[in-house]
C-alpha cells in the first residue's frame, strides 16, 4: 500500500523556528565549532563597523553564567522604527533571518558579515540575548529568551524602550547558547584568542580584549603593524631569505593589502581574507597576487639580466609565505562557507596593484627582488629534478600496486571504499582476515615514514613506504595531484595506541597536509580510534561477555559503575594483540567504530605548529616542550 503524501506533508517553519530545527545548516554543527561561530557572527558585526570607520574598541567577556558578551564603541545598531515592519530596527535584525544594514551601499562600504548567518541565528539557538544599544544620547535595551522570543514590550510607535541617557555610542550583545541545542556549551578559550588575535592584524589600529570572569584572566590584542606582525609571527620559526616586503594599494575600488617573505622551505603557502573572513581555499584574489608576482619578477630578472627566458610561476613562488587581505565591496563566494572567493574583478584588482605598488618597495630594496630570482633559478633546477622522479614514480605506479603490500576492495566505486593505513604487517595481517572485502582496502607500512618538513619533494618520492602509498590513493602528488582521482571516499590512519603509533601518525599527517593537503582540507583523512582495554564481565553461563574502554576516563567510569561486576582488565597493547573478530568490531565496522575526522579550523596555526614540531630547528621545538609540557596528554 502506497503510503499518502499529499500537502497536508509539508511544514512551513515560521521565523527562527527553522534554525532551531535544523542548526547545522546554519552554523555547520552543533559541537564546539558551531558553538564558537556564535560568537564571531557577533564580533564580525562589531568588525564590520570597525571597517566602516565608526569602532576602534572592541570587548569581548566570558561571563560568571558563561554567557559571552561582546561590547563595541560604533554606531549602535539603528533603534527607529522599520518602515517595512512597522517595529523596531534593532528587533528586525534579532528577530528576522537575512535582515541587516549589509545587503545595500547604504550602511557598509565593506562587510565580511554580508554572507554570514546573522544576529537573529545566534538568537535562536540561545537560551537568552541581551542587547543594550547606546546611540543618540539614549540606552536601548532589549531581551529575547528561549530561542529568540522577545520579553521586552515595544512602545505604541514600535520603538525600543528607553532604559537611560549616555554620552557613548555603541552596541553591547549577551547571549547563553542553548545546552539543549549544543553537544557542549564549554568555550574553548586558546580558539576564541587566535580569531581574535588574526583579527587584531586584519584590522590595523584595532583594540580588541579578552576577559574572562571565571578566572580573572584578561588579554589585549592590537597590532598597528597590521598582516606584517602576521606574517613575522607565522615566520618566527622559519629560516628567511628575505626582510618582509609590503605594499597597498586601490583599484577598481578594491583595496588590497599584502606582506610578503620568502624561507628556506620548498612549498609556498599564501593565507588569504577577503573582509576579514578566511578563504581558505584562495580564489581570484589569490590567482591575482600570483599572477601579478610573476610578471613582475620575471620583468625584474630581465631588467638585472639575471634571466635570459621568464620563470614559472611556480619557481617563483617558491618558498613564499604571504598574507593578502582584501576589502572588497560586492564579494562572491563559492559556497555558503566562503571557502573560496569567486569574484572576476578581484583578480585584476591584486595585479594591478602588485604590478603597480609592489616595486616601490623593490625599486628601494632591489636585493630582496634579486634574492628572489636567485632562489627561483635554485627552484627551477629543482623542480627538473623532481619531474624526473615523478615520471618514474607514475611508471612504477601500476608496479607498486601489485607487489604486495595493497590488499585492495573489490569494488571499483570510490564513493564506498575506504583505506585503512596500518602500522606494521601484524595489525595489517589481522585488518585484512576482519576487513569489509568490497569496501575495505589495506596498507601496512613498515617503520616510521620520512619526516618530510625536512626534505623536498624529490627525496620524499624516493622513499618506498611513500611511493607506495600515493601509487593506493591514485590521485599522484604535488603539482600533479588530482583530488578527482582519489580511489577512497575515506583514508583512515590506523596505528597502535601508543607514542610510536601517535608518532606515525603525525609523520603521516605531516606527508599528506604538505603533498596532498586538499585530502585533509575536503574532509577524506580520519584517525581510527581503538581501544585501550577490553573489561571482561563476570557471568554465571559459559558465554563471555566483555566491554571495551577507549580512554582512561571510560575504564575508570566503567570501574565506578560496575565495580565487582569486572572479573579481568585486558591492556591492549597494539593493533596487533586482537583479533580478526575484535578489530572489525571494535574499529573497522562502520556501524560500531569510532574515527575522528582530521580538520584544520586554523590554516596559520596549524602551518606553524607542524614548522615547530616537524622543521629543522630544534630550538623551538624543546621551547614549545618546555611551555606546553604540563599540558600534554595521553595518546588515545
Amino acid at each position: 500500500m502506497t503510503e499518502k503524501y499529499d500537502g497536508t506533508n509539508i511544514d512551513i517553519l515560521d521565523g527562527l523556528e527553522a534554525v532551531r530545527k535544523r542548526p547545522g545548516m546554519y552554523i555547520g554543527s552543533t559541537g564546539t565549532r558551531g558553538l564558537h561561530h556564535l560568537i564571531w557572527e557577533i564580533i564580525d558585526n562589531s568588525i564590520d563597523e570597525h571597517l566602516a570607520g565608526y569602532c576602534d574598541q572592541i570587548q569581548v567577556t566570558i561571563r560568571e553564567d558563561n554567557s559571552i558578551e561582546v561590547r563595541d564603541n560604533g554606531r549602535g545598531i539603528p533603534v527607529d522604527v522599520h518602515p517595512k515592519t512597522g517595529f523596531s530596527a534593532a528587533r528586525v535584525v534579532f528577530t528576522i533571518l537575512h535582515a541587516g544594514g549589509k545587503f545595500n551601499n547604504g550602511g557598509y562600504a565593506f562587510s565580511g558579515g554580508l554572507h554570514g548567518v546573522g544576529a537573529s541565528v545566534v538568537n535562536a539557538l540561545s537560551a537568552y540575548v541581551e542587547v543594550e544599544i547606546h546611540k543618540d544620547g539614549h540606552i536601548y535595551f532589549d531581551r529575547y529568551e528561549h530561542g529568540g522570543n522577545p520579553v521586552i514590550k515595544l512602545m505604541r510607535s514600535g520603538e525600543l524602550p528607553v532604559k537611560g541617557k549616555t554620552t557613548t555610542t555603541g552596541t553591547t550583545v549577551r547571549f547563553l547558547p542553548d545546552d539543549t541545542i549544543f553537544e557542549t556549551t564549554t568555550w574553548n578559550l586558546e580558539t576564541i584568542e587566535r580569531r581574535l588575535q588574526e583579527s587584531a592584524f586584519l584590522n590595523r589600529g584595532l583594540t580588541i580584549v579578552l576577559k574572562n570572569e571565571k578566572t580573572g584572566y584578561q588579554r589585549t590584542f592590537h597590532e598597528e603593524r597590521g598582516i606584517e606582525g602576521f606574517l613575522n609571527l607565522m615566520n618566527e620559526d622559519k629560516t628567511t631569505l628575505t626582510d618582509i616586503i609590503s605594499f597597498s594599494g586601490k583599484s577598481n575600488g578594491i583595496l588590497v593589502d599584502v606582506a610578503m617573505q620568502y624561507t628556506s622551505d620548498f612549498s609556498e603557502q599564501i593565507i588569504s581574507y577577503c573582509n576579514n573572513i578566511t578563504t581558505i581555499e584562495g580564489g581570484t584574489h589569490v590567482t591575482g597576487l600570483r599572477s601579478g608576482l610573476t610578471r613582475l619578477m620575471n620583468s625584474y630578472g630581465k631588467e638585472l639580466g639575471i634571466l635570459k627566458e621568464s620563470l614559472d610561476g611556480k619557481d617563483i613562488r617558491t618558498g613564499l609565505v604571504a598574507v593578502i587581505s582584501i576589502k572588497h565591496p560586492d564579494p562572491q563566494y563559492e559556497g555558503q562557507t566562503k571557502g573560496k572567493l569567486g569574484s572576476t574583478d578581484a583578480r585584476g584588482a591584486v595585479e594591478d596593484v602588485v604590478l603597480n605598488d609592489a616595486p616601490k618597495h623593490f625599486d628601494v630594496f632591489i636585493d630582496d627582488a634579486k634574492h628572489i630570482l636567485e632562489n627561483a633559478l635554485k627552484a627551477l633546477k629543482l623542480r627538473k629534478a623532481e619531474d624526473r622522479a615523478k615520471v618514474n614514480f607514475q611508471s612504477k605506479g601500476i608496479q607498486l600496486q601489485t607487489n604486495g603490500k595493497l590488499t585492495n576492495a573489490g569494488s571499483r566505486k570510490p564513493e564506498e571504499c575506504e583505506l585503512f593505513i596500518v602500522e606494521g604487517d601484524s595489525a595489517g595481517g589481522t585488518a585484512k582476515a576482519g576487513r569489509d572485502r568490497r569496501t575495505q582496502a589495506i596498507l601496512p607500512l613498515r617503520g616510521k615514514v620520512l619526516n618530510v618538513e625536512k626534505t623536498s619533494l624529490e627525496k620524499a618520492l624516493q622513499n618506498k613506504e611513500i611511493q607506495t602509498l600515493f601509487s593506493a590513493l591514485g590521485c599522484g602528488v604535488g603539482e600533479s595531484f588530482d583530488i578527482k582521482k582519489l580511489k577512497y571516499n575515506k583514508i583512515i590512519i590506523l596505528t597502535d595506541a601508543d607514542v610510536d603509533g601517535s608518532h606515525i601518525r603525525i609523520l603521516l599527517l605531516t606527508l599528506l597536509y604538505r603533498f596532498a593537503p586538499a585530502l585533509i582540507h575536503e574532509g577524506f583523512v580520519y584517525r581510527g580510534l581503538p581501544p585501550l582495554y577490553k573489561v571482561v564481565l563476570k557471568t554465571t553461563g559459559k558465554k563471555e561477555e566483555f566491554l571495551y574502554a577507549y580512554s582512561e576516563k571510560e575504564l575508570a567510569q566503567m570501574k565506578a559503575t560496575l565495580g565487582t561486576k569486572i572479573r579481568n582488565i585486558q591492556r591492549f597493547k597494539g593493533l596487533g594483540e586482537m583479533n580478526a573478530d575484535q578489530l572489525w568490531d571494535t574499529t573497522m565496522n562502520p556501524e560500531t567504530r569510532r574515527l575522528g575526522r582530521v580538520q584544520i579550523e586554523n590554516a596559520i596555526g596549524a602551518d606553524k605548529i607542524t614548522s615547530v614540531l616537524m622543521g629543522e630547528k630544534v630550538e623551538p621545538r624543546k621551547q614549545f616542550i618546555y611551555d606546553h609540557a604540563e599540558d600534554a596528554k595521553v595518546a588515545i
